[in-house]
């Protein structure tokens, strides 16, 4: 039985509950993109799907707007993978466990891509609606937006007649956002070196964090795992002969990493001396974070045997300082918008392979040349310590557009149907918005969203009146599109 059927707007969310029914975490989106191409092809609607599993559908002018110009639908396909501790779900083969109260939606134990699956189940709704006056529709489903926007970087907009676009991958209702940071997915490889060595095998846990959007959060003093793991490993390095022989943290460069574990040997004769600095630490990072992650803690566990052959003590101590120099975090506020960050890296996924460790980077910035110059700094680090540094999903960030029809048409709508001011803004968080706005000259474009609520986390919640008001703002803003 569907868990959302008794919710308003039914055909929204009952598109929703669908499309969470599909696995569909970035890197593994062919299932809902044919899901998508399904949906289009029953309904008679023309649809474009590519190699990368982009879809775009369009549908014609409802009778009277054949003269309006088409309005673009944005949104994309792919989610955040995250879990609880303990949930046994597997997110490549199953889908979501929804679960609703009336007001706000969730999924059991995991993330629930609300971001961005509530943009998706809007335009579908729209698509499907058989009375809704709109004029040329098309929606456009892009993939792998979480991992670098690589599905809109590689997406061909030639069948694209509209330059006025919805984008609707916002979190706050009655927030529009007009310009964002551009961004890179950077990764450093520092290479490692293996051998035999005796000793008691451990499992350290950096764990409790609270986690949370790189772009949105990255200003709220949030601990990242990912650097607290490598204070811990250089701090007890320097007291004991460590070797590290396993190192995993976070699941995706633009979450801010909730957990880190890693797999060390000791000398027998040194375990207590390593329970010891562990809890010392576990207290001085409580400390430190006692507001804003107070879940905070490291454990200390021993395992029977190590996984694998551990690094050399010089690579150990190779990775530790590392992550001790690796920049992370706000670099640089805005001086021309108060409160807005203006420059950021976000070291989101960290990985220990046979021969090198990478430490994978979300960078942004609404200036493109301080974007280079962070990459430039974790270039010049990863040279010094004999790695390199690699690049995927470079993308533009997306200007200020003085004039923008759209816009005020957004802002008198809400203004008519809520009775409040809405607020325009600008977002330190990428968005496809710029990848669009350097494919398509002159686009007028607004990202719009529902209230969403700890996305990237298995906190993420959906808020069902809002999510209805959103729906009746495009939909109005469909049925007045004459006026653009």
């Amino acid at each position: 039985m569907p868990v959302l059927e008794q919710l308003q707007p039914a055909n929204v969310l009952r598109f929703f509950e669908e499309l969470c029914a599909i696995p569909h975490g970035s890197g593994h989106t062919k299932a809902i993109s044919d899901y998508c191409v399904r949906f289009a092809r029953e309904r008679g609607l023309e649809v474009h799907q590519d190699s990368l599993n982009n879809v775009i559908i369009v549908k014609s002018a409802a009778e009277g707007y054949e003269d309006a110009p088409a309005v673009i639908l944005q949104g994309h396909l792919d989610m955040v993978c995250e879990k609880a501790p303990g949930c046994g779900l597997d997110m490549t083969r199953e889908g979501l466990q929804l679960r609703t109260d009336g007001q706000w939606i969730w999924a059991e134990g995991t993330t629930l891509g609300g971001d961005d699956g509530i943009a998706v189940a809007m335009a579908l709704a729209a698509l499907d609606a058989g009375d809704l006056p709109h004029p040329r529709l098309e929606a456009v489903f892009t993939v792998d937006e979480e991992v670098g926007m690589e599905g809109a970087v590689g997406l061909d907009v030639s069948c694209l007649r509209g330059r006025t676009m919805l984008n609707v991958d916002s979190e706050v209702e009655g927030v529009l956002t007009v310009s964002c940071a551009g961004g890179v997915r950077a990764t450093c490889h520092v290479p490692v070196e293996r051998e035999p060595a005796e000793g008691a095998a451990y499992r350290l846990d950096v764990h409790g964090l609270i986690g949370g959007h790189s772009g949105v959060e990255i200003n709220k003093g949030r601990a990242n795992a990912n650097l607290l793991m490598g204070r811990l490993l250089y701090a007890l390095s320097r007291e004991l002969p460590l070797r590290l022989v396993t190192l995993t943290g976070g699941q995706a460069d633009n979450a801010i990493a909730p957990a880190c574990c890693a797999e060390v040997l000791v000398p027998a004769e040194d375990v207590s001396k390593l329970e010891t600095l562990a809890e010392t630490w576990s207290r001085v990072f409580g400390k430190e974070y006692q507001t804003a992650d107070p879940a905070l803690r490291v454990d200390c566990t021993p395992v029977e045997t190590a996984a694998e052959l551990p690094l050399t003590r010089e690579a150990t101590a190779r990775v530790a300082s590392a992550l001790m120099l690796l920049p992370n975090g706000v670099q640089t506020m805005s001086m021309d918008i108060p409160g807005l960050v203006q420059t950021s890296l976000n070291l989101g996924v960290l990985r220990l392979k046979e021969q090198e460790a990478a430490a994978t980077f979300a960078v942004r910035s609404s200036v493109a040349t301080e974007k280079a110059m962070l990459s430039s700094r974790i270039e010049c680090l990863a040279g010094l310590l004999g790695g390199t540094v690699t690049y995927t999903g470079d993308y533009p960030g997306w200007e200020y557009l003085r004039d923008s029809k759209l816009r005020e048409l957004v802002a008198d709508v809400y203004r008519k149907q809520t009775g409040k001011e809405p607020v325009i803004e600008a977002i330190h968080a990428g968005l496809e918005c710029g990848v669009f706005a350097g494919k398509l000259p002159g686009l007028d474009c607004v990202s719009i969203g529902p209230d969403m609520q700890e996305i990237h986390t298995p906190r993420e919640r959906l808020n069902v009146a809002s999510t209805q008001r959103t729906w009746a703002l495009i939909c109005e803003v469909l049925r007045r599109a004459k006026e653009l």
